[in-house]
């Protein structure tokens, strides 16, 4: 198996502080899901105690992955993150099969995620679904752009928006508990705990792990973190630990804000606590938030998940051209215009916000190979040098993996045909590879 990883010098400079790091983690994480998914789980989990329990257990589930793929990232600082890691348990085939899945997803995420944007746009002023597609795939175009120019520009717009947007969830937060009514007329004291809905923890854990993904999008930046055996561990664990804070806030205050019926039956949970509490300028305040929360997920993305294709790009396993470094900004341009240019062309084509949601599970079972990866690794290189060690190795790691599963058998079971038509997408990666190797060996002459 190969050990690239560690003997190259680095293609891209390492310009990203613990700071960033953690904007990364948090804004991509917190991003359009708080304010949708805790409808679902409240009707899924039926009262307060699994309401509770799935944000608790969402949160600890997340936190168990980042302590383990911590040592990963550290063990392996270059980009590419999981693709890294996968390569170097498993080798090549898994590693591809990884990266045709991030090809898939990405480039939907990004188009959701701006045209969300777009959407909540409108609600200040009146803007034809036409033209909201055509702001989305403008925005797409700048916040690429930007981060092709500098991944220090990239960067400080990620901090600045991630910041941004924790204070302005906890202001509201802050808000609705301050301003909502007291005694009998307050749904959080006058709804009874009750006894936990297990029939409906799991189902409920799919939409909160949907809400909790994307604090893997830091390790695809590894290459790019300075001291990464330090920062690394430090902004993945730190950035999920703010995360489970800020998530449990802002659902104890649309708990204080509802009554669980309507708590379970909204369309737009975050919008309707406001405005019960606060009136219509509550309402627009949720508007305006949600585009600030999309619009540093998608910075957070853009600046990120591209560094998955470079990575493979330079193993040979991509287009070429797709590894190419800007000479003056360096920063993997083509990479970054390459999806850029595929989720433009899905803004334009139509609303991919459902798909994006459907196949947010392809990438949990890569994370649990990957930390199996690692115990893998703890047999095949003992002597390897490891800054940082998983905590609670090897429970906490076996753990999340246990869990990943049980999510994923758990999807098989609520949501069959959907959970088998992901997996079968992915596994089209398969006889891709082959098929790739086959045309490179035809195309590339041998050294």
């Amino acid at each position: 198996m190969s050990t690239r990883a560690t003997q190259l010098p680095d293609a891209l400079p390492r310009k990203l502080g613990l700071a960033t790091g953690m904007a990364v983690v948090v804004g991509v994480i917190i991003g359009s899901g708080i304010f949708r998914v805790p409808s679902p789980i409240a009707g899924a989990a039926g009262n307060l105690t699994g309401i509770a329990l799935v944000w608790v257990l969402g949160g600890v589930v997340a936190l168990f992955g980042a302590l383990s793929i911590a040592e990963l990232a550290a063990m392996y600082p270059a980009a590419g993150g999981p693709y890294v890691y996968l390569r170097e348990a498993y080798g090549r085939p898994l590693a591809f099969l990884f990266g045709w899945m991030w090809l898939l997803t990405t480039p939907i995420s990004w188009a959701a995620q701006s045209l969300m944007f777009a959407e909540y746009l409108g609600f200040f002023v009146p803007i034809p679904e036409t033209v909201q597609h055509a702001i989305a795939a403008v925005l797409i175009i700048v916040v690429a752009a930007a981060n092709v120019r500098s991944v220090k520009l990239g960067a400080v717009i990620q901090n600045l928006s991630t910041s941004a947007k924790v204070l302005a969830i906890v202001g509201l937060s802050a808000a609705i508990f301050f301003f909502a009514p007291g005694g009998a007329a307050n749904p959080l004291t006058a709804e009874p705990l009750g006894a936990a809905k297990w029939s409906g923890i799991g189902i409920g854990l799919i939409a909160a792990l949907w809400a909790y993904d994307g604090w893997e999008n830091l390790t695809t930046l590894s290459g790019e973190v300075r001291n990464p055996q330090r920062n690394l561990p430090l902004a993945l664990i730190g950035g999920v630990l703010i995360v489970i804070v800020v998530y449990l806030l802002i659902n104890g205050a649309y708990v204080r804000a509802l009554p669980l019926p309507q708590l379970a039956a909204s369309k737009s949970v975050a919008a309707d606590a406001a405005g019960a509490v606060l009136g219509r300028a509550g309402a627009s305040l949720v508007g305006a938030l949600v585009m600030l929360s999309v619009f540093g997920t998608l910075n957070g993305s853009i600046l990120s998940s591209p560094r998955v294709f470079f990575a493979m790009a330079e193993d040979g396993l991509f287009f070429r051209t797709v590894g190419k470094v800007h000479p003056k900004y360096e920063t993997p341009y083509v990479a970054i215009a390459f999806i850029a240019v595929l989720a433009v062309i899905y803004v334009l084509l139509r609303d991919f916000m459902q798909l994006a949601e459907g196949y947010v599970l392809g990438v949990w079972p890569f994370l649990a190979l990957c930390v199996i990866g690692l115990f893998i690794l703890r047999c095949t290189r003992p002597d390897f040098p490891r800054r940082y060690r998983a905590l609670g190795y090897p429970v906490i790691p076996a753990l999340f993996v246990l869990a990943t599963f049980v999510v994923v058998a758990n999807a098989l079971y609520a949501q069959f045909w959907s959970t088998i038509a992901s997996i079968l997408i992915t596994l089209v990666g398969v006889p891709l590879y082959f098929l790739w190797i086959w045309w490179q060996r035809r195309t590339v002459p041998a050294a």
